[in-house]
């Protein structure tokens, strides 16, 4: 059966393309704050981040490290504080050697262990000791000014810092002591030397931390960013492409896509993005090719007719005609006029089709129309053998298949088909019609034992203009319509249509039944 009558596929309408290959839109609005690249900012804020926490553990190191050494000074200041003069030693016998002189020492300050800088000050019945530890067994004297601030201080049993004239500061503990107070001090000058010094070797490590942070994030982010790079890259390689005409194919892809990194992640959009082009391109340039081929046949169809009727008025303009013959060329006029007029109709058709416009929906008998079409084809075409089956019930009689829709489409569609099988299948083919339930469906199908169709051909020749054979020839008067109609109101209706070929052809059109839609 069925081979319809010649061309190319859907008319659809275009939308402008952007130019792919134009370089990046301009943005409205003030420049971005920072111009450096993603890497530089990495590292800065890498370093940045490093440099902080350096400066924290070095703060905290510097704090409890003065901590420490305060507590030190205060533990040994206590100790001074409380210490006694040595009693009195023999020179002959087994104990300490006396100091320079022989003499016992009666101020605690020339006892041996003294620190350097430690500083005394006792008021005791009325009578001041005072001195400073200026070496080993060598004793000083405190200046006026520095008796005056040690005595002021609160004699509370609290240690304090204190700033003594000429020397700098000082941790001090001021006591009772029997018959007045005593006021001991230990310098922080070597507290203090510690600290700077401890400073500055967190400067130096830290510092070439930093550097060294900061030279291997680079090298690591440069490294780990090197794919994003690549997808640079191809990118810029893609927009060199000419993707604005012709059969485009983008093969290339990245094979930086593993989902677990951002990097990844941005090259699996690539791909998806480039996949997604590329169909868009080929569904473009088959839709271009479908617009040619339809241009063509559809201009070759009105151009025949329009050459017929031209002919056949130039004949009747210049010639003077036998009254029998000027009736055959006004009928011819007549009959392209009339095909134009049918060609056109189809063509506003399918336009309307394609736009959605809903059609009727009344209950229709599928039963009914196929035995319709069945006389209608008997009538048109007696030289084929039709045959009409329909569906029976339990009780053997003829059982109502129906569905929803618009009849007069729903006919339109029935005649099509059998007149596609008068015009491809040779006299005495055998046609038959048959209307079933096949599970939720309405099933019609028209069946011939003609020679079938071409190979391949099962799914193209519902398209407009479509032909079993490279030709433009018009077949039985045919627009090549007709079955791309049928397959648009078929699908208006919900359903679907389709083709086979073995040993002849079957065309099958699947409706949803009436019950089904209601439902």
């Amino acid at each position: 059966m069925t081979r319809p009558a010649g061309g190319p596929e859907t008319v659809r309408s275009r939308g402008t393309r952007p130019d792919l290959r134009a370089g990046p839109a301009r943005r409205s609005g003030p420049a971005p704050r920072s111009r450096l690249a993603l890497r530089h900012r990495l590292a800065v804020l890498l370093a940045v981040v490093a440099a902080i926490v350096l400066a924290l553990v070095a703060l905290a190191s510097y704090v409890g490290l003065r901590a420490d050494l305060l507590a030190q000074v205060d533990t040994r200041l206590e100790h001074t504080s409380g210490a006694e003069p040595p009693p009195a030693v023999d020179p002959g016998s087994t104990g300490e050697d006396p100091p320079p002189g022989g003499e016992v020492p009666l101020n605690p300050l020339d006892s041996p262990g003294q620190e350097i800088g430690t500083v005394l000050y006792r008021e005791a019945d009325g009578a001041t000791q005072s001195g400073i530890v200026l070496a080993e067994f060598s004793v000083g004297d405190l200046t006026g000014d520095q008796e005056e601030a040690l005595s002021a201080l609160p004699v509370d049993g609290e240690i304090r810092t204190i700033d003594l004239p000429d020397l700098g500061p000082y941790r001090v503990l001021a006591s009772a002591a029997p018959g007045g107070l005593e006021v001991t001090g230990l310098p922080l000058d070597p507290v203090h030397a510690t600290l700077r010094d401890a400073a500055i070797r967190h400067g130096v490590v830290g510092g070439a931390g930093l550097l060294m942070i900061a030279l291997l994030s680079g090298l690591v982010i440069r490294r780990e960013l090197r794919p994003l790079d690549d997808v640079a890259a191809l990118a810029r390689a893609v927009t060199d492409l000419p993707l604005d005409r012709g059969d485009v194919t983008l093969t290339v892809r990245t094979p930086h896509a593993d989902p677990a990194t951002e990097v990844g992640q941005v090259g699996a959009a690539l791909n998806e993005l480039l996949a997604h082009v590329s169909d868009a391109m080929t569904a473009r340039h088959a839709s271009e090719q479908q617009v040619r081929r339809f241009v063509a046949d559809a201009s070759h169809e009105l151009r025949t007719s329009l050459a017929a009727i031209a002919g056949y008025t130039e004949l009747l303009r210049t010639r003077d005609l036998p009254p029998e013959d000027r009736a055959g060329a006004l009928t011819r006029i007549q009959s392209e006029s009339d095909r134009m007029r049918a060609f056109v109709e189809d063509l506003l058709l399918l336009a309307r089709l394609d736009s959605g416009r809903a059609l009727r929906s009344e209950p229709v008998d599928l039963g009914l129309l196929a035995a319709d079409a069945t006389m209608d084809a008997h009538a048109a075409s007696p030289d084929h053998r039709w045959v009409l089956d329909l569906a029976l019930g339990p009780d053997e009689e003829v059982e109502a298949v129906e569905v929803r829709g618009d009849e007069a489409r729903l006919r339109q569609v029935l005649a099509n088909l059998t007149s596609n099988v008068a015009a491809h299948t040779p006299p005495g083919t055998t046609a038959t019609l048959a209307v079933s339930i096949d599970g939720t469906d309405a099933v019609l199908t028209v069946v011939d034992d003609g020679p079938g169709l071409p190979p391949g051909f099962e799914s193209a020749m519902f398209d407009r203009f479509a032909r079993g054979e490279d030709s433009r020839e018009r077949a039985h008067g045919s627009t090549g319509l007709g079955l791309a109609i049928s397959r648009a109101i078929v699908e208006a209706h919900g359903g679907t249509i389709s083709a086979s070929s073995a040993g002849g052809t079957v065309v099958t059109v699947r409706l949803p039944p009436a019950g089904a839609e209601d439902g």
